[in-house]
């Protein structure tokens, strides 16, 4: 089974979302959902977990969670798996609660904007649900972290911090003042909903920010990632790797980019680095004739099923 592509680090931001198995709700009660709230604060004091916004839905949940140490997956282990254990003891049943592994989504959050669209995502999601009637406020939702930011510091849970997405809005102080503030620019950015459409980034993918970073990450992650990451994951890793081995193949023989389109479509060391990317990624012929300059995939493919021929002759 396909796994999703997990990167951890000291200090990674993720937005973290699961769904009940076959979308059936992973809440009966107010008296689960606190007790979701009571496993979250515990995973937090093992962990050392910050949790920056939340959102309890019917079927589903929505974390912003930062992590100061590498341990996002195994303390998310224990928590889906202790909350699980304490939902069925509690109404006498056996199995999954939870459908599949969790989507964390990886989010920049050393750049401007991204941290903050992604709470200001979690938060809106009793609105795009319509869980909130047009004119009631936001605050009214009494399961999710905005309204616990609009909460004297002594009264809002002790685990929520609450600093860092109050710094992204300019709102300098904790205070009844930006606490008012803040529930304005929530209200303001509601009314901005629209279709939903600029939220399409968050809800696909694996990351969420500046692409300098991305690769880097990529980079760290590429020796790493397996046949059990998806698809779309593992090529775009794929596709970091083999950009790596063609820079690396060019600087060995002294091309640059201009040396590389100037040779022909045939050229002995264009056909071996050609063999390199095949043998050491699974990137397609396609992107390999585009990257080397090598006309069309056929070519290519008839290219190197010559020289395999060859070399299998001279092999005998």
């Amino acid at each position: 089974m396909p796994r999703p592509l997990r990167i951890e680090y000291e200090g990674a931001v993720y937005h973290v979302m699961n769904r009940g198995d076959r979308r059936e709700p992973i809440f009966r009660d107010d008296a689960d959902r606190l007790r979701f709230l009571d496993t979250l604060a515990e995973a937090c004091a093992k962990t050392d977990w910050q949790v920056h916004a939340l959102c309890l839905m019917p079927n589903h949940f929505h974390l912003v969670v930062e992590t100061p140490r590498r341990n996002l997956v195994a303390g998310m282990k224990w928590f889906l798996g202790t909350y699980t254990a304490r939902f069925n003891r509690r109404h006498g049943l056996a199995g999954h609660l939870f459908g599949g592994r969790y989507k964390a989504l990886l989010v920049d959050s050393t750049a401007p904007g991204y941290f903050r669209t992604v709470c200001d995502y979690v938060h809106l999601n009793p609105v795009r649900a319509n869980l909130i009637p047009s004119g009631q406020p936001l605050r009214d939702y009494r399961w999710s972290s905005h309204a616990e930011y609009l909460k004297a510091p002594t009264r809002r849970w002790p685990w929520l911090r609450v600093d860092r997405l109050l710094g992204e809005m300019r709102l300098t102080q904790d205070s009844a003042a930006g606490r008012r503030d803040f529930e304005r620019l929530m209200e303001d950015r509601r009314r901005q909903e629209g279709d939903g459409s600029q939220w399409a980034p968050i809800r696909r993918g694996w990351f969420f920010g500046k692409k300098a970073l991305k690769e880097e990450l990529l980079a760290k992650a590429s020796q790493h990632v397996g046949a059990q990451n998806y698809g779309a994951e593992r090529q775009e890793t794929e596709e970091a790797k083999a950009e790596r081995l063609v820079v690396e193949e060019l600087a060995a023989l002294g091309w640059d980019g201009d040396e590389l389109s100037r040779r022909r479509k045939g050229d002995p060391d264009k056909v071996r680095i050609a063999r390199r990317l095949r043998r050491e990624t699974t990137m397609t012929l396609g992107w390999i004739a585009r990257r080397l300059g090598m006309g069309v995939w056929t070519y290519v493919s008839n290219l190197l099923g010559a020289t395999a021929e060859t070399g299998a002759r001279s092999a005998r």
